[in-house]
């Protein structure tokens, strides 16, 4: 007995020699990251820094844990953290622009991208990713610009082809656009992924019927292929056959159940077909899992409207206009709820300011089920959303 306590206070001892010694405890976290121990390797990671607050390693491995999870805003706090250590590392930068843009913040992704460009002209990922953000945020130019020089390096990635194809065409680029869908189709040949593009290019085109037979072959190849359903639930919603978009985005929601998009345009269907307490549900579920989408906001104010829960309404259109002031429909929208709420001095601004927008700025918000944008960005990483 003596003998096995001597053994258990041996342990002991060196279970505290390793806890104090950053080093190993580091060491030993970073081989919890590597076999996919994240509960560990975040203890450990948080150990060194509860020694030694200014260790770089474990802040940035801390972060790297975060995004695993996609957990992305406490990802980009420990970047930023790691950042004010080492300002300028280019795999920080890089980092925090994949956070922005997994969180649909291609406007805040950009110059993270742009800074790791500039010091190193040849990363493909920070000029991929910066092409997938003005992608994102239809500056189309610059997009087609940016992605353009990566031809020799990824002329064998249909995702990289797609989202090439579509920035050429949206900058009025034909000729561009129609080498990247040439020789998406020569190296696709009948693989669902192919379908699944060249769908989505005749989706972008407004032509809906192509679309659809382009997108029914590739569910009939691989019908659990991420971004298939969805694009069928837009292109039927588009058609306005909004029963057959729903089961589509049902469908799609049980191959990735975190898909904010399908949650916030089964919102919008359920609107339309008067299903109100499916259409908040769903709202409500998008707004969870992307906190910035506008349109689901703009849904529950619409919603919360109709039930005469009028500061609740008003709430939501707030959070709308934070997000976008430039929506012409979401300050009629709130206008209209101000005239609910006998606020008409208020509401006649917002009915000037919503009359003044239409003349000048185009609006997103009551446009139908388009699929385009911010998921045409995260399609361009690839099958994993």
């Amino acid at each position: 007995m003596q003998f096995v306590l001597s053994l258990l206070w041996l342990g002991a001892l060196l279970a505290q020699a390793v806890s104090s010694d950053p080093a190993a405890v580091f060491a030993k976290g970073q081989a919890a990251l590597t076999r996919g121990d994240l509960q560990e390797a975040e203890s450990d990671f948080k150990s060194v820094l509860s020694i030694d607050p200014s260790s770089l390693p474990a802040r940035a491995n801390l972060g790297v844990v975060y995004m695993r999870r996609n957990d992305w805003a406490h990802a980009l706090e420990e970047f930023r953290a790691a950042e004010r250590l080492a300002p300028g590392n280019p795999g920080l930068e890089l980092n925090i622009g994949l956070t922005y843009f997994r969180q649909n913040d291609f406007a805040d992704a950009i110059k993270p991208f742009e800074s790791v460009l500039s010091a190193h002209p040849d990363s493909v990922q920070a000029r991929y990713l910066l092409g997938l953000s003005q992608l994102a945020l239809e500056q189309y130019v610059n997009a087609a610009g940016t992605l353009k020089p990566l031809w020799q390096s990824q002329a064998n990635n249909m995702a990289y082809l797609y989202v090439l194809a579509l920035s050429a065409d949206k900058a009025g680029q034909a000729d561009l656009e129609k080498t990247a869908l040439d020789h998406l189709y020569e190296i696709g040949a009948n693989s669902a992924e192919c379908h699944l593009f060249l769908g989505r290019a005749w989706l972008a085109r407004q032509r809906d019927e192509e679309a659809i037979q382009e997108l029914q072959k590739a569910a009939e190849i691989n019908p659990n292929l991420p971004f298939v359903h969805y694009s069928l639930g837009t292109a039927y919603a588009a058609k306005g056959d909004y029963a057959t978009a729903k089961g589509e985005f049902l469908r799609d929601i049980q191959i990735e159940p975190s898909f904010a998009s399908d949650y916030d345009q089964l919102g919008a269907i359920c609107l339309k077909l008067d299903a109100i307490n499916d259409a908040e549900r769903n709202c409500a579920k998008a707004i969870q899992l992307d906190p910035k989408l506008t349109s689901s906001y703009f849904a529950l104010a619409k919603i919360y409207l109709s039930k005469h829960l009028y500061p609740q309404a008003l709430r939501m259109i707030n959070t709308v206009d934070n997000l976008d002031a430039s929506s012409a429909s979401a300050h009629y929208l709130k206008a209209e709820i101000l005239v609910q709420m006998n606020r008409r001095e208020e509401a006649k601004t917002e009915f000037a300011l919503s009359s003044q927008l239409r003349q000048s700025a185009r609006d997103r918000l009551e446009q139908q089920v388009s699929g385009t944008g911010a998921v045409d960005a995260q399609m361009g990483l690839g099958a994993a959303r």
